[in-house]
C-alpha cells in the first residue's frame, strides 16, 4: 500500500483545460489549513483592490481592524490594520490557483486599479500561466493557472528533464512518482 494517492477530490482546483470552469466562491466556515496575513495602512483601499482586482470577496470583518477575504475554498487572506507597510515588495510571494480564463481579466483589472502593479501574464516551464501583482500593501501575489498537459509539448520535455513524468491514465499509478 502506498502513502501517496490521488487527492484531487479534496481540491477546489478544476482539471486544467481551455474550458475549465472556476468553482463558485466558497462561503462556508472551516478550520483554515493555511492562510496569509497581510498588514495594510489603508484597509479600505486594500479591500477594494483585493475584491475588484484579485477577485476575492469579504467573508467577514472586524471594522477598522481586520478583514477576512476569500476566493475559492482554502484561498484565505486576512488584511490587518497596521501603522505602515514595507516600502518595497519582498522577494517572497503568495500564489493562488485560478483557471486560464481568469488570468487575462485579472491582470487587466489590476492594471486598471493600479497601473504598473502587474507583471505578465507569462508561461512557465512547469506548464502554468502566471500573473504577478504587487498589491497596495506591497505584497507580491501570483495567480497561477495550469495549462492543459501536452505529452508531446515543450513543457512535457522540460518536466521530463527535471525527472517528472506524467502518471499513466488510471488510478493507483503514484508509486513511481512519489
Amino acid at each position: 500500500m502506498s502513502d501517496y494517492y490521488n487527492a484531487f477530490e479534496t481540491s477546489p482546483v478544476p482539471v486544467p483545460g481551455p474550458d475549465a470552469v472556476p468553482p463558485e466562491p466558497f462561503r462556508g466556515i472551516y478550520g483554515m489549513p493555511a492562510f496569509v496575513t497581510i498588514p495594510t495602512s489603508d484597509l479600505a483601499e486594500s479591500v477594494d483592490f483585493w475584491i475588484r482586482g484579485l477577485g476575492f470577496f469579504e467573508l467577514f470583518s472586524v471594522p477598522g481592524t481586520m478583514v477576512h477575504l476569500r476566493r475559492w475554498a482554502f484561498q484565505d487572506v486576512l488584511l490587518v490594520s497596521a501603522e505602515s507597510v514595507p516600502e518595497q515588495p519582498p522577494a517572497m510571494s503568495f500564489s493562488f490557483a485560478g483557471v486560464l480564463s481568469q488570468v487575462a481579466p485579472l491582470a487587466e483589472a489590476c492594471r486598471t486599479l493600479r497601473p504598473g502593479s502587474v507583471d505578465g501574464p507569462r508561461d512557465t516551464p512547469w506548464n502554468t500561466r502566471d500573473v504577478e501583482v504587487i498589491t497596495p500593501e506591497n505584497a507580491r501575489v501570483v495567480l497561477t493557472a495550469a495549462k492543459p498537459f501536452d505529452p508531446a509539448g515543450r513543457e512535457a520535455r522540460n518536466l521530463a528533464a527535471m525527472g517528472i513524468t506524467p502518471p499513466d491514465d488510471g488510478p493507483g499509478d503514484h508509486g513511481k512518482h512519489a
